[in-house]
């Protein structure tokens, strides 16, 4: 820092070290750049005996992780390989469609239309409804699903008889790692949230 200034330390302004930091995070790598500033933050507190806001001098950059995405062929090897029927119909319908995971625990016998072959998704994304082609397969298991249960209202009742609330968000969440893991997929995180595609699933199951 003096090299870059050819000054003492003691005599910069709070501009003069934004200057500085903005040019030196440029070529380096974070790491670096917080050596740097802890090695100035220490000379202010134990040698000026002076306090100084880093955070509003330089700041960490932003990092945007890629979450994981399941392929069309990992999603139907996945569906194949799920044993128990509640849970092999559920993520057929949740990728299918392409349903967030919320929307596709909440349906209802009453969403599903087989004569125009869409399902109604209520207060979905940003509290809007929204029409989803439903497509025949989807529908064949739905209805040997529902034919288990026969609840009056919901699609995917939680367990014991009579229930009037949907399946367990964390047991879906647990079977779902649990059946990547048999499968050998290692994408175990955030896999229920994004789909690959619905379209190509539809073609490859």
């Amino acid at each position: 820092m003096t090299e870059y200034f050819d000054r003492s330390p003691d005599t910069l302004s709070t501009q003069d070290l934004k200057q500085y930091f903005n040019a030196l995070i440029q070529p380096h790598s974070w790491s670096t750049v917080k050596l740097d500033r802890n090695g100035l933050q220490f000379f202010y507190k134990y040698t000026l005996e002076r306090q100084w806001q880093w955070l509003d001098i330089v700041k960490p950059p932003q990092v945007k992780r890629i979450p994981d995405i399941l392929t069309a062929a990992q999603i139907a090897f996945m569906i194949n390989q799920t044993k128990q029927q509640r849970y092999k119909v559920f993520f057929l319908t949740l990728y299918t469609m392409g349903l967030r995971l919320s929307e596709a625990l909440n349906l209802t016998v009453a969403d599903i239309d087989s004569k125009t072959m869409q399902v109604h998704i209520r207060d979905g994304k940003g509290g809007k409804d929204r029409l989803v082609p439903l497509p025949v397969k989807t529908l064949d298991e739905l209805r040997l699903y529902w034919q288990t249960h026969r609840h009056c209202t919901l699609i995917f009742p939680g367990k014991g008889q009579g229930s009037d609330t949907p399946m367990d968000k964390g047991g879906v969440q647990k079977a779902m790692k649990a059946v990547l893991k048999q499968c050998k997929i290692a994408k175990l995180q955030n896999v229920l949230a994004h789909i690959h595609s619905d379209t190509a699933l539809q073609h490859t199951y």
